[in-house]
Protein backbone atom coordinates (compact mmCIF):
# COMPACT_ATOMS: atom_id res chain seq x y z
CA UNK A 1 0.00 0.00 0.00
CA UNK A 2 0.87 3.75 -0.77
CA UNK A 3 2.35 5.95 2.44
CA UNK A 4 1.30 9.20 3.24
CA UNK A 5 1.91 12.45 5.42
CA UNK A 6 -0.66 14.05 7.09
CA UNK A 7 -0.03 17.61 8.75
CA UNK A 8 -2.46 19.11 11.44
CA UNK A 9 -2.54 22.28 12.68
CA UNK A 10 -3.00 22.37 16.18
CA UNK A 11 -3.86 25.03 18.44
CA UNK A 12 -1.76 26.91 20.87
CA UNK A 13 -2.93 24.72 24.25
CA UNK A 14 -2.73 21.31 22.65
CA UNK A 15 1.10 19.68 23.96
CA UNK A 16 3.32 16.94 22.91
CA UNK A 17 1.02 14.49 25.46
CA UNK A 18 -1.81 15.59 23.69
CA UNK A 19 -0.60 14.34 20.49
CA UNK A 20 0.59 11.34 21.80
CA UNK A 21 -2.83 10.59 23.27
CA UNK A 22 -4.36 11.09 19.87
CA UNK A 23 -1.65 9.16 17.85
CA UNK A 24 -2.54 5.58 19.95
CA UNK A 25 -6.67 6.82 19.55
CA UNK A 26 -5.62 6.22 16.07
CA UNK A 27 -3.66 2.83 16.85
CA UNK A 28 -6.78 1.41 18.19
CA UNK A 29 -9.02 1.25 15.24
CA UNK A 30 -6.56 1.74 12.13
CA UNK A 31 -7.62 -1.85 11.06
CA UNK A 32 -11.23 -1.20 10.60
CA UNK A 33 -9.66 1.49 7.59
CA UNK A 34 -6.78 -1.05 6.46
CA UNK A 35 -4.46 2.08 7.70
CA UNK A 36 -1.56 1.42 9.72
CA UNK A 37 0.46 4.39 11.65
CA UNK A 38 3.91 4.52 10.96
CA UNK A 39 4.96 7.19 13.26
CA UNK A 40 4.30 10.82 13.85
CA UNK A 41 6.14 13.86 14.63
CA UNK A 42 4.93 16.95 16.60
CA UNK A 43 6.52 20.37 16.70
CA UNK A 44 5.87 22.22 20.19
CA UNK A 45 6.87 26.02 18.74
CA UNK A 46 5.29 25.90 15.41
CA UNK A 47 2.28 23.57 16.46
CA UNK A 48 1.92 21.17 14.00
CA UNK A 49 1.79 17.80 13.68
CA UNK A 50 2.49 15.22 11.21
CA UNK A 51 1.38 11.22 10.93
CA UNK A 52 2.87 8.91 8.73
CA UNK A 53 0.60 6.28 7.98
CA UNK A 54 0.03 3.36 5.25
CA UNK A 55 -2.96 3.51 4.10
CA UNK A 56 -4.94 2.43 1.00
CA UNK A 57 -5.83 6.39 0.07
CA UNK A 58 -6.52 9.66 1.40
CA UNK A 59 -9.68 9.08 2.20
CA UNK A 60 -9.18 6.29 4.70
CA UNK A 61 -6.67 8.42 6.77
CA UNK A 62 -9.40 11.33 7.27
CA UNK A 63 -12.38 8.53 8.33
CA UNK A 64 -9.58 6.98 10.69
CA UNK A 65 -8.50 10.08 12.43
CA UNK A 66 -12.34 11.71 12.46
CA UNK A 67 -13.57 8.39 13.84
CA UNK A 68 -10.46 8.37 16.09
CA UNK A 69 -10.83 11.96 17.37
CA UNK A 70 -12.15 14.01 15.41
CA UNK A 71 -8.56 15.78 14.37
CA UNK A 72 -9.03 15.74 10.54
CA UNK A 73 -5.47 16.45 8.74
CA UNK A 74 -5.98 20.08 6.77
CA UNK A 75 -3.22 18.46 4.30
CA UNK A 76 -2.53 14.84 2.85
CA UNK A 77 0.64 14.18 0.42
CA UNK A 78 1.64 10.66 -0.64
CA UNK A 79 5.58 10.28 -0.38
CA UNK A 80 8.23 7.63 -0.59
CA UNK A 81 9.32 6.01 2.20
CA UNK A 82 13.57 5.93 1.96
CA UNK A 83 12.75 9.60 0.84
CA UNK A 84 11.29 10.36 4.31
CA UNK A 85 13.74 8.18 6.17
CA UNK A 86 16.61 10.41 4.38
CA UNK A 87 15.17 13.30 5.51
CA UNK A 88 13.71 12.77 8.51
CA UNK A 89 16.06 9.66 9.90
CA UNK A 90 13.25 7.76 10.65
CA UNK A 91 9.90 5.83 9.31
CA UNK A 92 9.11 4.57 13.09
CA UNK A 93 8.77 5.05 16.34
CA UNK A 94 12.54 5.93 17.66
CA UNK A 95 13.40 2.81 19.74
CA UNK A 96 13.35 4.95 22.57
CA UNK A 97 9.82 5.29 22.42
CA UNK A 98 8.86 2.14 21.76
CA UNK A 99 6.69 -0.44 23.87
CA UNK A 100 7.11 2.86 25.88
CA UNK A 101 3.29 3.20 27.37
CA UNK A 102 1.78 6.63 25.62
CA UNK A 103 4.91 7.06 23.73
CA UNK A 104 5.43 10.87 23.77
CA UNK A 105 7.95 11.28 20.81
CA UNK A 106 9.73 14.54 21.08
CA UNK A 107 11.00 15.25 17.58
CA UNK A 108 9.48 18.02 15.42
CA UNK A 109 10.00 17.40 11.68
CA UNK A 110 11.69 21.05 10.86
CA UNK A 111 14.70 20.42 9.20
CA UNK A 112 17.41 22.91 7.80
CA UNK A 113 18.16 21.55 4.01
CA UNK A 114 21.25 22.19 2.73
CA UNK A 115 21.72 22.28 -1.56
CA UNK A 116 25.69 21.95 -2.18
CA UNK A 117 25.77 22.15 -6.71
CA UNK A 118 28.94 22.18 -8.40
CA UNK A 119 28.89 24.74 -11.63
CA UNK A 120 30.63 23.89 -14.46
CA UNK A 121 32.85 26.96 -16.06
CA UNK A 122 34.79 25.43 -18.35
CA UNK A 123 35.20 21.41 -19.93
CA UNK A 124 38.29 22.20 -20.74
CA UNK A 125 40.30 23.55 -18.13
CA UNK A 126 39.70 20.73 -15.86
CA UNK A 127 38.91 17.24 -16.52
CA UNK A 128 35.06 17.79 -15.87
CA UNK A 129 35.10 13.87 -14.70
CA UNK A 130 38.22 14.68 -12.59
CA UNK A 131 35.99 17.54 -11.23
CA UNK A 132 32.34 15.87 -9.96
CA UNK A 133 34.66 12.96 -8.78
CA UNK A 134 36.68 15.18 -6.20
CA UNK A 135 33.55 17.28 -5.98
CA UNK A 136 31.41 14.08 -4.57
CA UNK A 137 34.48 12.60 -2.58
CA UNK A 138 34.59 15.56 -0.94
CA UNK A 139 30.83 16.38 -0.15
CA UNK A 140 30.66 12.76 1.45
CA UNK A 141 33.95 12.52 3.44
CA UNK A 142 32.15 15.99 5.25
CA UNK A 143 28.59 14.75 5.48
CA UNK A 144 29.54 11.40 6.60
CA UNK A 145 31.01 12.70 9.35
CA UNK A 146 27.66 12.26 11.43
CA UNK A 147 28.00 12.00 14.92
CA UNK A 148 30.01 15.61 14.36
CA UNK A 149 27.33 17.36 12.07
CA UNK A 150 24.31 14.83 12.31
CA UNK A 151 23.69 15.33 8.46
CA UNK A 152 22.04 12.65 6.31
CA UNK A 153 21.84 12.90 2.54
CA UNK A 154 18.61 13.15 0.80
CA UNK A 155 19.39 12.85 -2.51
CA UNK A 156 22.29 13.21 -4.55
CA UNK A 157 24.10 13.36 -8.10
CA UNK A 158 26.67 13.92 -10.10
CA UNK A 159 26.23 17.63 -9.65
CA UNK A 160 24.05 18.10 -6.87
CA UNK A 161 23.54 16.89 -3.25
CA UNK A 162 20.95 17.86 -1.13
CA UNK A 163 21.36 17.30 3.17
CA UNK A 164 19.17 17.21 5.91
CA UNK A 165 19.92 18.82 9.71
CA UNK A 166 18.10 19.08 12.52
CA UNK A 167 20.09 21.87 13.60
CA UNK A 168 20.89 25.04 11.92
CA UNK A 169 24.08 25.68 13.35
CA UNK A 170 25.50 21.63 12.13
CA UNK A 171 23.89 22.64 8.79
CA UNK A 172 26.18 26.25 8.90
CA UNK A 173 29.48 24.61 10.16
CA UNK A 174 29.17 21.70 7.83
CA UNK A 175 28.79 23.78 4.90
CA UNK A 176 32.04 25.99 6.05
CA UNK A 177 33.90 22.63 6.18
CA UNK A 178 32.90 22.02 2.95
CA UNK A 179 34.43 24.93 1.44
CA UNK A 180 37.56 24.29 3.43
CA UNK A 181 37.72 21.00 1.88
CA UNK A 182 37.40 22.01 -1.17
CA UNK A 183 39.60 24.97 -0.92
CA UNK A 184 42.13 22.18 -0.03
CA UNK A 185 41.97 20.64 -3.45
CA UNK A 186 42.04 23.86 -5.49
CA UNK A 187 45.95 23.32 -5.80
CA UNK A 188 45.17 20.06 -7.70
CA UNK A 189 41.90 21.01 -9.44
CA UNK A 190 41.85 24.99 -10.33
CA UNK A 191 39.51 27.06 -8.20
CA UNK A 192 37.31 24.43 -7.20
CA UNK A 193 35.96 25.98 -3.77
CA UNK A 194 34.62 28.95 -6.50
CA UNK A 195 32.57 26.24 -8.47
CA UNK A 196 30.84 25.28 -5.81
CA UNK A 197 27.44 26.79 -4.52
CA UNK A 198 25.79 26.11 -0.86
CA UNK A 199 22.28 27.48 -0.46
CA UNK A 200 20.49 26.75 2.83
CA UNK A 201 17.06 26.89 3.90
CA UNK A 202 14.57 25.82 6.55
CA UNK A 203 10.85 24.60 6.54
CA UNK A 204 8.11 21.60 7.44
CA UNK A 205 7.98 18.22 5.31
CA UNK A 206 4.42 19.30 4.10
CA UNK A 207 3.15 22.74 3.14
CA UNK A 208 0.17 22.90 1.23
CA UNK A 209 -0.62 20.63 -1.29
CA UNK A 210 3.01 20.02 -2.38
CA UNK A 211 5.94 17.57 -2.91
CA UNK A 212 7.92 16.69 0.39
CA UNK A 213 9.56 19.23 1.51
CA UNK A 214 9.11 20.94 -1.90
CA UNK A 215 9.37 24.77 -0.64
CA UNK A 216 12.39 24.49 1.38
CA UNK A 217 14.28 22.66 -0.87
CA UNK A 218 13.23 24.91 -4.02
CA UNK A 219 14.44 27.55 -2.20
CA UNK A 220 17.61 26.20 -1.02
CA UNK A 221 18.37 25.11 -4.81
CA UNK A 222 17.49 28.62 -6.06
CA UNK A 223 20.30 30.25 -3.76
CA UNK A 224 22.57 28.22 -5.40
CA UNK A 225 22.15 31.23 -8.74
CA UNK A 226 23.83 33.71 -5.96
CA UNK A 227 26.80 35.15 -7.13
CA UNK A 228 29.89 36.23 -5.24
CA UNK A 229 29.72 33.92 -2.07
CA UNK A 230 30.08 30.57 -1.40
CA UNK A 231 27.24 29.90 1.16
CA UNK A 232 23.71 31.54 0.66
CA UNK A 233 21.36 31.58 3.33
CA UNK A 234 17.85 31.93 4.42
CA UNK A 235 16.42 34.80 6.40
CA UNK A 236 14.96 32.14 8.57
CA UNK A 237 18.40 30.28 8.46
CA UNK A 238 19.80 33.33 9.84
CA UNK A 239 17.43 34.11 12.58
CA UNK A 240 17.26 30.23 13.67
CA UNK A 241 21.21 30.22 13.47
CA UNK A 242 20.98 33.48 16.00
CA UNK A 243 18.88 31.70 18.67
CA UNK A 244 21.07 29.19 18.57
CA UNK A 245 23.87 30.93 19.11
CA UNK A 246 23.32 33.90 21.80
CA UNK A 247 21.87 36.42 19.29
CA UNK A 248 25.14 36.59 17.27
CA UNK A 249 25.27 35.37 13.18
CA UNK A 250 28.44 34.28 12.07
CA UNK A 251 31.15 36.79 10.80
CA UNK A 252 32.18 34.88 7.62
CA UNK A 253 32.84 36.84 4.15
CA UNK A 254 31.73 33.56 2.62
CA UNK A 255 28.20 33.46 4.12
CA UNK A 256 25.50 35.54 2.72
CA UNK A 257 22.33 36.02 3.95
CA UNK A 258 19.58 37.09 2.46
CA UNK A 259 16.71 39.56 3.39
CA UNK A 260 13.00 38.71 2.84
CA UNK A 261 13.08 41.57 -0.27
CA UNK A 262 15.83 39.18 -1.51
CA UNK A 263 13.96 35.74 -1.11
CA UNK A 264 10.75 37.45 -2.43
CA UNK A 265 12.52 38.45 -5.94
CA UNK A 266 14.52 35.40 -6.11
CA UNK A 267 11.69 33.39 -6.25
CA UNK A 268 9.81 35.64 -8.65
CA UNK A 269 12.84 35.51 -10.58
CA UNK A 270 13.07 31.85 -10.97
CA UNK A 271 9.35 31.04 -11.01
CA UNK A 272 9.32 33.20 -14.17
CA UNK A 273 12.50 31.80 -15.71
CA UNK A 274 11.44 28.12 -15.09
CA UNK A 275 8.18 28.63 -17.47
CA UNK A 276 9.70 30.95 -20.11
CA UNK A 277 13.08 29.85 -20.21
CA UNK A 278 12.51 27.52 -23.64
CA UNK A 279 10.94 30.79 -25.50
CA UNK A 280 12.88 31.82 -28.13
CA UNK A 281 11.02 35.23 -28.49
CA UNK A 282 11.67 35.56 -24.38
CA UNK A 283 13.18 39.12 -23.94
CA UNK A 284 14.32 41.08 -20.68
CA UNK A 285 11.55 43.43 -20.64
CA UNK A 286 8.97 40.14 -20.24
CA UNK A 287 10.44 40.07 -17.18
CA UNK A 288 9.43 43.73 -15.90
CA UNK A 289 5.68 42.66 -14.91
CA UNK A 290 6.20 38.90 -13.26
CA UNK A 291 8.64 40.90 -10.97
CA UNK A 292 7.08 44.09 -10.39
CA UNK A 293 10.02 46.18 -11.34
CA UNK A 294 11.10 48.63 -14.08
CA UNK A 295 13.92 47.31 -16.53
CA UNK A 296 16.34 49.46 -15.09
CA UNK A 297 15.83 48.04 -11.63
CA UNK A 298 15.60 45.18 -12.94
CA UNK A 299 19.04 45.23 -14.02
CA UNK A 300 20.10 46.27 -11.04
CA UNK A 301 18.98 43.96 -9.15
CA UNK A 302 19.80 40.93 -10.91
CA UNK A 303 23.45 41.83 -10.58
CA UNK A 304 23.67 42.84 -7.91
CA UNK A 305 21.83 39.27 -6.65
CA UNK A 306 23.30 37.21 -9.76
CA UNK A 307 26.38 38.98 -10.71
CA UNK A 308 24.86 38.46 -14.27
CA UNK A 309 22.62 40.94 -16.58
CA UNK A 310 19.52 39.69 -17.13
CA UNK A 311 20.48 38.55 -20.90
CA UNK A 312 22.84 36.24 -19.62
CA UNK A 313 21.53 34.84 -16.75
CA UNK A 314 18.69 33.51 -19.01
CA UNK A 315 21.15 32.55 -21.66
CA UNK A 316 23.64 30.67 -18.42
CA UNK A 317 20.39 29.13 -17.46
CA UNK A 318 19.86 27.73 -21.03
CA UNK A 319 23.09 26.65 -21.74
CA UNK A 320 23.39 24.61 -18.33
CA UNK A 321 19.97 22.65 -19.00
CA UNK A 322 21.52 21.51 -22.51
CA UNK A 323 24.43 20.52 -20.72
CA UNK A 324 22.20 18.37 -18.85
CA UNK A 325 20.61 16.98 -22.19
CA UNK A 326 23.80 16.25 -24.04
CA UNK A 327 24.66 14.54 -20.81
CA UNK A 328 21.67 12.28 -21.52
CA UNK A 329 22.01 11.87 -24.87
CA UNK A 330 18.60 12.59 -25.41
CA UNK A 331 18.72 14.33 -28.55
CA UNK A 332 20.65 15.71 -31.39
CA UNK A 333 22.58 18.90 -31.18
CA UNK A 334 19.79 21.01 -33.29
CA UNK A 335 16.72 20.05 -31.52
CA UNK A 336 18.24 20.47 -28.03
CA UNK A 337 19.29 24.35 -29.36
CA UNK A 338 15.65 24.82 -30.41
CA UNK A 339 14.52 22.46 -27.03
CA UNK A 340 16.24 25.08 -24.73
CA UNK A 341 15.12 28.67 -26.42
CA UNK A 342 18.11 29.26 -28.79
CA UNK A 343 16.56 30.64 -31.79
CA UNK A 344 19.46 28.78 -34.19
CA UNK A 345 21.25 25.80 -33.69
CA UNK A 346 24.33 28.20 -35.24
CA UNK A 347 24.09 30.41 -32.38
CA UNK A 348 23.55 28.08 -29.87
CA UNK A 349 27.00 26.19 -30.57
CA UNK A 350 28.77 29.95 -30.59
CA UNK A 351 26.97 30.43 -26.82
CA UNK A 352 28.34 27.23 -25.92
CA UNK A 353 31.27 27.38 -27.00
CA UNK A 354 31.92 30.52 -25.14
CA UNK A 355 30.33 29.53 -21.81
CA UNK A 356 31.86 25.76 -21.77
CA UNK A 357 35.29 26.37 -24.04
CA UNK A 358 34.12 23.33 -26.77
CA UNK A 359 31.62 23.24 -28.97
CA UNK A 360 28.85 21.06 -28.53
CA UNK A 361 29.55 18.38 -31.17
CA UNK A 362 32.91 18.30 -29.39
CA UNK A 363 31.97 17.47 -26.18
CA UNK A 364 29.72 14.58 -27.59
CA UNK A 365 32.79 13.10 -29.38
CA UNK A 366 34.64 13.53 -26.29
CA UNK A 367 32.09 11.48 -24.04
CA UNK A 368 33.17 8.97 -26.90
Amino acid sequence: MPIFMDRHDVSETVTAENVAQLHQEDLKIQHEFKCRGLTYWFDEKRKTAFCLVEAPDEQAIKEMHNQAHGEVPHVIIEVDASIVESFLGRIEDPISAQNAGLNIINDPAFRTIMAVRLETISLTKNNPAEMRTAFLNSIMSVVDISDHFQGRIGKQNEESFLVSFDSVSNALSCALEIQAKLKGLSGKIDNLHNKIRIGLSAGVPVAEKKAFFEDTIKLAERMCYIANTGIVVSTEVRDLYKSENSNVFINNPSVLALTPQDEKFLTLLMDFTEKAWRNTDLKVDDFSIPLGCSKSQLYRKMVTLTGKSPNTFIKEFRLNNALRLLNKNADNISEIAFDTGFNSPSYFSKCFHKRFGLLPSEYLGSRG
